[in-house]
């Protein structure tokens, strides 16, 4: 069967448009992606290589939308860090500069395990069975990261400033490497990043803006690094499709972080945290009977 026949256009707008939500929302942009096309009885899988082209172009269309919502933070970072190298040092007032190289250690130990597990952990844990029953434990991550997180100081500052002030390097370090664990589907990389914002104590709304801007360039790396796969033959009979799907991507991840940064001015992550374990027992259960 021609790949083109595996991804319909109905198929594409869908995914498109759960991939952008998922990806921003604490949920499992991955695990929904194994898990969807089974409950609807797509002949589609995660490991198929050319479903795996075909997310390339939804990933790259999420960073794009982080990008540019954070467009002016992201000038202002990187005049920072060209600050910093300019004069050798991170200067104290400076805190366009220390968010910059905050973000660069929090990027390195994300992008060495994402490089080195990535296939392993896609390989062993693809089924849609695996993928419900990490969901629920996302939801308990979640549950646990607000349950024990560190109470947010109330520092009189800008969004990047309080950020900047109150995370240190190990714990930019650590918030990092906690992405790792999105390798596995039912995991997600926003949770995972947001719940350990929390436990080095920051307010919602700071851990979502950190995470965001911490994904922007893990999720547009990886993308652009997997975009030969889709121009080259893995891409042949979906790339008509990919490009519907990242359009609807762009236009779910734009609502959702736009939703998001309100929401998180007052609430927490736990309606995430019950709905993850609620449709991970649900689906587990679906698919073990």
């Amino acid at each position: 069967m021609l790949a083109s026949a595996l991804i319909t256009y109905p198929q594409a707008i869908i995914l498109g448009l759960l991939q952008g939500v998922s990806e921003l929302f604490p949920i499992s942009s991955l695990g929904h992606s194994v898990i969807l096309p089974q409950l609807l009885g797509w002949d589609i899988h995660q490991n198929d290589p050319y479903f795996l082209s075909f997310l390339v172009a939804t990933h790259l269309a999420t960073a794009l939308v982080l990008l540019g919502f954070f467009w002016r933070d992201w000038v202002r970072i990187v005049k920072g860090l060209g600050r910093s190298l300019r004069d050798r040092e991170i200067a104290e007032s400076d805190t366009d500069a220390k968010l910059g190289w905050l973000l660069v250690v929090g990027t390195i130990p994300a992008g060495i395990l994402g490089l080195a597990l990535e296939h392993k952990l896609r390989a062993a844990f693809a089924s849609a069975t695996s993928a419900s029953f990490f969901l629920m434990l996302n939801g308990l991550l979640l549950f646990g990261a607000e349950h024990l997180r560190r109470r947010a100081p109330q520092v009189d500052a800008d969004d990047d400033a309080r950020i900047a002030k109150q995370v240190t390097w190990r714990n930019a370090f650590f918030v990092g490497a906690a992405q790792a664990v999105a390798l596995i589907p039912g995991f997600s990389r926003s949770g995972a990043t947001m719940g350990g914002g929390l436990l080095v104590g920051l307010s919602n709304k700071d851990a979502a803006r950190f995470a965001f801007l911490l994904a922007t360039p893990i999720i547009g790396a990886a993308a652009l690094l997997k975009l030969p796969e889709l121009l080259g033959a893995q891409g042949d009979g979906v790339r008509g499709q990919a490009l519907v799907a990242s359009l609807c991507s762009a236009f779910s991840a734009y609502l959702a972080v736009r939703f998001l940064m309100k929401y998180f001015e007052r609430n927490t992550l736990m309606p995430f945290a019950i709905y993850c374990f609620f449709a991970g027992l649900a689906c587990l259960v679906y698919f073990v009977a």
